[in-house]
C-alpha cells in the first residue's frame, strides 16, 4: 500500500480549495493534487463578484489567512479587486497553478470499493471534452452562495429590452452615466453597490425591496501609511491587531441572549436604522422578522446614501416587467435603462451539484434527501463516503468568518487524509451513529433559535430543515474539530496505523507515569520522608 503514490482532487479553486492546497504543501508536505476550477482564474466569490463597491464584510486583517497575514490592506474591510490579487499572489507564492485545471467541471465522482479509490469524470466548459482521473482523496470546496438566483417568477422578466444582468455576473464594460436604473433587491450585494453606483449624480436609481433587512455599521476606515508600516515592520504588532479584532467579535457570541438582550439588540438595530435613514422611509424600513432571521447586512454607506436625491426606495412591489420598465402593483409604469438584480443566490447546499457515490451505492444527494436535506457529520463528512470531505458544508455558517471555519476544517481533514496519503490506512469513513447524534444535537439547538421561526434560503424547500447555521459559537466549532475521534470513523487497511496509534499512546502514558514518579519521590524527599521503598 505505501508504494501506491496517492492522489487528492480538490473541487475548487476559491477560498477554500486554495487553503486546502497551500495546507497539503505546507503542512503534509505532499504535491499531488489537482484543483478543478469550472472559472478561469482563482479566487471562487471575489473572482465572480465584480460589481462596484464590492468589499467584505469582516475585518480584512480577519478575513486573512492566519498563515499570510497581510499588512497592506489599504482599509478594514478589503474591496474585491485588493482580496482577488492577494489570493492570487498566494496561489504564486505556492505555486499552485499547475496544480489547476481552469475552465473545468468535475461531473462525477465514484468510489470503488476494492481499489479503494474514486474515478473522477470532468468536463471542459468550453469544449465538452470529458477527462477520467484517479484520486483516492476527495475534497469538495464548492461555494455556498455561487448560483446567481434571478427571480423569473416575476411576469415578463425576459421581456425587459434594455441592460439587465445579476449584480454576480456584472459587465465589465457597463456605463451607468444618465442612465435610469432599477435594483430589485437590496440585502449584502445591493447595499453595496447603490452607494456606488449613485455617487454619480447622472445615474437615477430606484431601489425595490420586497422585504426589509437588519442593517449594522461597517464603516471602512483608511489604514494610514504609518498603521502599514507598523503592521510590517514591527513583531506582533499586526496578529495582535488581528486578535483584537477577534476578540470583538468573538465575545459578544458567548454572551447570553434572553428575552432582554434581544429585545435590548433588536431596538439598538432599529434606532440605527430609524437615525440614519430619512423620515419618509421610517414606516418602511423596519422588519417584521427578529434580527438574526436572516442574514444581517453590513452597512457601509446604503442608508446614507438613501438622503441622495437620485436614490429612491420602492415598496409598491413589482408586478410585471415589460420591454421599457417595471410596473408596479399599484399599476404605475416606471421607466428603465437598465434592471440589476440584488436577488442573491441558490443556496447550493440544498442539493449537491454533482453527482457522487460512495460504498455500497450510496452517493450524498440521496443521503441529503433520506435525512431530509443536507446533512453531514460536524459540516465535513457522510456516511458511506469513504475519503470524501466537505468544505463549508451544511451547518457550517457563522457571523465571524468564513475563512476561519474553512481554516478549522482544513486542520481536521488533514489529520483524516494524513494517513491514506503516507500509505498508513486505504479509507476512513464515518459512521451512521454519530453523524446521526451530532444533527438532532444541532436541530434541537436550532429549533430553540430564531432560524426555525422565519423562512430563509437556508431551510429546505418541502422539510424546511435548517440547514445552514452552526447554532453554537465559534469556539464551539473549533473544540469539535481540534482532532477527530476515531471511534467515530470506519478505517479500512489501517493495521499499521492503528497499531502505531496504540504504541504512541503507550509511550506517552510510560513518559508521564515516569514523570509523575520523579515528581513524587522529589517531594517525598524534600519533606523529609523515607523513600528507599521507590
Amino acid at each position: 500500500m505505501g508504494e501506491i503514490q496517492r492522489r487528492v482532487a480538490i473541487i475548487g479553486a476559491g477560498v477554500a480549495g486554495l487553503t486546502q492546497a497551500i495546507a497539503l504543501k505546507t503542512k503534509l508536505k505532499f504535491h499531488n493534487f489537482t484543483i478543478f476550477e469550472k472559472g478561469s482564474e482563482v479566487g471562487g466569490v471575489w473572482r465572480a463578484n465584480t460589481y462596484p463597491g464590492c468589499s467584505s464584510d469582516i475585518d480584512i486583517h480577519w478575513y486573512s489567512l492566519s498563515t499570510d497575514l497581510y499588512p497592506y490592506w489599504n482599509k478594514s474591510h478589503g474591496l474585491q479587486p485588493e482580496i482577488q490579487a492577494y489570493w492570487i499572489e498566494l496561489s504564486k507564492k505556492y505555486n499552485l497553478y499547475p496544480h489547476i485545471k481552469f475552465n473545468t467541471r468535475v461531473l462525477s465522482a465514484e468510489w470503488d470499493d476494492v481499489k479503494q479509490q474514486y474515478t473522477v469524470i470532468a468536463e471542459d466548459i468550453f469544449s465538452g471534452k470529458k477527462t477520467t482521473s484517479v484520486a483516492h482523496v476527495v475534497i469538495s470546496a464548492l461555494g455556498i452562495l455561487e448560483a446567481p438566483n434571478l427571480p423569473y417568477e416575476i411576469p415578463g422578466v425576459r421581456k425587459f429590452q434594455g441592460a439587465s444582468f445579476h449584480s454576480a455576473q456584472w459587465p465589465g464594460s457597463m456605463d451607468l452615466q444618465n442612465k435610469r436604473v432599477a435594483v430589485i433587491g437590496n440585502a449584502s450585494s445591493g447595499a453595496q453597490f447603490v452607494p456606488s453606483i449613485s455617487a454619480d449624480p447622472s445615474v437615477e436609481v430606484v431601489n425595490f425591496i420586497r422585504t426589509p433587512t437588519w442593517f449594522l455599521t461597517r464603516p471602512h476606515v483608511p489604514y494610514s501609511d504609518t498603521a502599514k508600516w507598523t503592521f510590517a515592520n514591527i513583531p506582533l504588532v499586526m496578529r495582535l491587531h488581528r486578535a483584537w479584532i477577534m476578540f470583538w467579535l468573538v465575545a459578544p457570541l458567548h454572551l447570553p441572549m434572553g428575552d432582554k438582550a434581544l429585545q435590548k439588540q433588536r431596538d439598538a438595530m432599529t434606532k440605527y436604522i430609524l437615525d440614519n435613514t430619512p423620515d419618509r422611509y421610517h414606516s418602511r424600513m423596519i422588519p417584521d422578522h427578529p434580527p438574526g432571521c436572516k442574514r444581517t447586512v453590513a452597512d457601509s454607506g446604503f442608508l446614507e446614501s438613501l438622503y441622495r436625491y437620485n436614490v429612491t426606495l420602492h415598496f409598491d412591489g413589482i408586478a410585471e416587467i415589460v420591454e421599457n420598465g417595471i410596473i408596479t402593483k399599484t399599476g404605475e409604469m416606471l421607466p428603465f435603462d437598465v434592471i440589476v438584480y440584488a436577488t442573491g443566490f441558490i443556496g447550493k447546499q440544498e442539493r449537491y451539484p454533482m453527482h457522487v457515490r460512495g460504498s455500497n451505492g450510496a452517493t450524498v444527494q440521496g443521503y441529503y434527501d433520506a435525512h431530509g436535506g443536507p446533512t453531514a457529520y460536524i459540516g465535513t463528512a457522510i456516511p458511506d463516503t469513504p475519503n470524501f470531505y466537505l468544505i463549508n458544508g451544511p451547518n457550517t455558517g457563522t457571523r465571524i468568518s468564513a475563512l476561519f471555519i474553512t481554516e478549522v476544517q482544513v486542520a481536521y481533514i488533514l489529520q483524516l487524509i494524513e494517513p491514506v496519503l503516507t500509505g498508513s490506512a486505504s479509507s476512513f469513513t464515518i459512521k451512521a451513529t454519530p453523524t446521526d447524534t451530532y444533527n438532532a444535537k444541532v436541530q434541537e439547538q436550532l429549533s430553540r433559535s430564531v432560524h426555525v421561526h422565519c423562512h430563509s434560503w437556508a431551510r429546505t424547500n418541502g422539510t424546511d430543515k435548517v440547514f445552514y447555521p452552526f447554532p453554537w459559537p465559534a469556539t464551539v466549532w473549533w473544540w469539535f474539530l481540534r482532532r477527530p475521534n476515531w471511534d467515530h470513523y470506519i478505517a479500512v487497511g489501517a493495521e499499521k496505523w492503528v497499531w502505531a496509534r496504540r504504541i504512541k499512546a503507550v509511550k506517552k502514558f510510560l513518559k508521564c507515569s515516569a514523570v509523575l514518579t520523579l515528581l513524587w519521590s522529589y517531594i517525598r524527599l524534600r519533606s523529609g520522608y523515607d523513600t528507599t521503598w521507590w
